[in-house]
């Protein structure tokens, strides 16, 4: 039986009860302590999943092969200050220094797949995954493991069938910003990203986007587009009091006049 997940439904408090009085966690985890953190960690699982978003960039990633006659696959994840293609009602950009190198030396971050966490290239952890904060973005470094899909995905960069790059991450809260331009384009801004979770070489072209990667960002939008509506409400109501107060101010200048 798997170990309990967070319903949408529960508070924090309700899942961690649930969790903790489940009889196979109670038997597999018969410490209360133990049971308490693996409950704890599902929690957090979801809370990231929640904010998890991916974003995918068509960029150069290359293999090159050093001394040892090693495949090495360099590349970014993400560019800075690039405007993306339309996400379905809007832009982004990537702030200049939206990866710190603190961010990057807290985050334990895969290089996967297409995301996918059975096909595991390397990791920051132990060491075989290289990230930097460079001029251009993140960049990002390893050596091709000498597994089956290791040496499949080394032969499919190699003739050009795989050129992106893509990243999963979380944005700080207040990390990002809106903005409209003088065209009318929605404009997202990410000034800094609070956690990487992992890099990929991906096969679909750049940003390209599952809805399920844009659920954050979709309610960033929304928000932001209510809070323009109310901006407009108050200047609407904003002029028609000073027209009222004009108007008053009319009518007793006109009083006056006929009074003299």
């Amino acid at each position: 039986m798997p170990i309990p997940t967070p319903e949408a439904y529960e508070t924090e408090e309700e899942f961690i009860d649930r969790c903790m009085s489940d009889n196979i966690m109670v038997e597999d985890y018969d410490d209360e302590k133990q049971r308490l953190a693996v409950c704890n960690t599902q929690l957090e699982n979801k809370k990231n999943n929640n904010n998890m978003e991916k974003r995918t960039f068509n960029i150069e990633t290359r293999v090159d092969t050093n001394k040892e006659g090693v495949d090495v696959v360099v590349g970014h994840a993400s560019v800075y200050d690039s405007r993306s293609e339309n996400l379905g009602g809007f832009y982004e950009y990537i702030a200049r220094n939206a990866f710190t190198p603190e961010l990057i030396e807290k985050s334990d971050v895969r290089a996967l797949i297409n995301h996918d966490q059975n096909l595991i290239l390397a990791r920051s952890k132990s060491g075989t995954l290289k990230l930097n904060n460079d001029e251009k973005g993140l960049r990002y470094e390893f050596e091709m493991p000498d597994t089956s899909y290791g040496k499949d995905l080394a032969i499919s960069m190699k003739r050009g069938d795989i050129t992106s790059s893509s990243f999963a991450f979380s944005v700080s809260e207040g990390g990002d910003e809106w903005s409209t331009d003088e065209d009318g384009n929605n404009i997202r801004t990410i000034n800094k990203i609070e956690r990487l979770y992992d890099i990929s070489p991906v096969s679909y072209p750049a940003y390209s986007q599952a809805e399920s990667d844009l659920v954050v960002a979709k309610r960033g939008l929304k928000e932001y587009k209510e809070s323009l509506i109310e901006e407009t409400k108050e200047e609407i109501i904003e002029e028609k009091e000073n027209n009222l107060v004009r108007g008053s101010l009319i009518s007793l200048n006109i009083e006056l006049k006929k009074r003299k």
